[in-house]
């Protein structure tokens, strides 16, 4: 379990990193804010477009071969991207990277899925993972500044290899039988291009785009209906949509505010990246240690009221630091809320799939919250008021989540 979580760990690092990179990459290759948010956005885009391919794939061909393959391919690219010459060639590498990182999502989720068939097994397994990748997330804006402060923004990508490599040398043994899933590329394509046309109409604010995105969405619709292997499989978007939909909001809220936060407190506060970094602990311990606590109690009680507790308090915390002065107490809050809702979402998501979808469902529900990471930082970039306008969200998608699951409580794992 060590290998794939540490996989994890890398692409959800790779998501935070360069984050707080953003002013010394500006300095060193130029560009607006809007490439700046390309560059964020171009990993989550990418890694959006590919997760449903990623399970798919995964389902398909073996969790371990391509999860395998994922690792190597995220460590090579990592090495091209610290030498990016320039901030066109870095958002395309940056792109790559996304597709390697749903590779790597989609083998790590089927390899849980077979590691821990029993649903209570299965929950403290995830909250493990939770935990472990949680990490990454209060590692990356850290990490990231220091890196950033003692030898510049390439340093972030060089973190990654010598990562790749523990993965796989902790990985090599493991190997999972080929499965039946069939693949219809049509549809993956189409939502890639779909995702990428939204990203572009809302960063850079063009309309063009935004027609162009909604009618690759009509295509889209039809060739799934008509698909032979549909990139959904049959009831599971109607069975998961509260969870889905949850899953979009929390990270729309976490990936937004890490974003609006950064640029404040480096640009505007004029603090050195490492100091940044420091000043999003709060957010991102609680991720590190909290997961296990949730995935005791999804085993118990099934996932539910954790859920439920994580959207009120990442709604909480949000109001409180947009209405405050210093927001650190406020963030410890959306942190312990984020910890809460994400692990139980994975567990709920991936104890729900037929068998033999794990990765497809778990691909499902990662690129839905992929998606809100990507509008979290196109919206509240150019919004007015940020963090109330996602706290407004969050509180709503907690009563729709609320009211839609009153009925049909996922029993506790036993």
């Amino acid at each position: 379990m060590f290998g794939f979580s540490l996989a994890y760990f890398l692409v959800i690092l790779d998501t935070t990193a360069l984050t707080i990179a953003l002013p010394d990459l500006r300095a060193s290759l130029g560009g607006s804010l809007a490439g700046q948010q390309w560059a964020v956005n171009a990993y989550t885009v990418a890694f959006a477009a590919c997760l449903l391919a990623g399970g798919a794939v995964a389902d398909r061909y073996g969790a371990a071969r391509i999860f395998k393959l994922g690792v190597t391919a995220f460590g090579v690219i990592s090495l091209l991207s610290a030498a990016a010459p320039g901030l066109g060639p870095l958002i395309g590498l940056r792109a790559l990277l996304g597709v390697a990182a749903a590779l790597c999502t989609g083998g790590s989720l089927g390899l849980l899925a077979e590691m821990f068939p029993e649903p209570a097994a299965r929950a403290r397994a995830t909250g493990l993972w939770a935990a472990i990748t949680g990490t990454a997330l209060a590692a990356g804006p850290l990490l990231g500044g220091i890196l950033v402060d003692l030898y510049g923004w390439r340093a972030v990508f060089l973190l990654n290899p010598p990562i790749a490599l523990i993965s796989l040398l902790a990985m090599r043994g493991a190997a999972s039988p080929r499965g039946h899933r069939l693949i219809d590329w049509r549809v993956q394509v189409l939502a890639c291009a779909f995702l990428g046309l939204v990203a572009e109409a809302l960063i850079d604010a063009a309309p063009v785009a935004g027609l162009a995105a909604a009618a690759v969405l009509a295509v889209l619709v039809l060739a799934e209906r008509r698909s032979h292997a549909p990139a959904l499989p049959g009831g599971l978007l109607a069975a998961t949509w509260p969870q889905l939909l949850a899953g979009t909001v929390a990270n729309f809220a976490f990936s937004g505010a890490l974003f609006v936060l950064t640029l404040l407190l480096q640009e505007t506060r004029h603090l050195s990246p490492m100091a940044a970094g420091l000043a999003f602990l709060p957010l991102t311990l609680p991720m590190t240690v909290n997961p296990l606590l949730t995935g005791r109690l999804v085993a118990r009680y099934g996932p539910r009221p954790p859920i439920l507790a994580g959207l009120a308090l990442i709604a909480a915390g949000l109001t409180g630091a947009a209405l405050t002065g210093p927001p650190a107490p406020w963030l410890v809050v959306m942190g312990f809320g984020l910890s809460f809702a994400l692990p139980a979402l994975m567990t709920g998501i991936i104890g729900s799939a037929p068998p033999g979808t794990a990765g497809t469902a778990g691909g499902v529900l990662n690129a839905f919250r992929q998606v809100g990471a990507t509008l979290g930082v196109a919206v509240m970039g150019v919004a007015g008021r940020p963090l109330l306008l996602a706290a407004a969200l969050t509180a709503l998608t907690c009563a729709a989540y609320a009211l839609s699951t009153r009925r049909s409580r996922t029993p506790a794992a036993t």
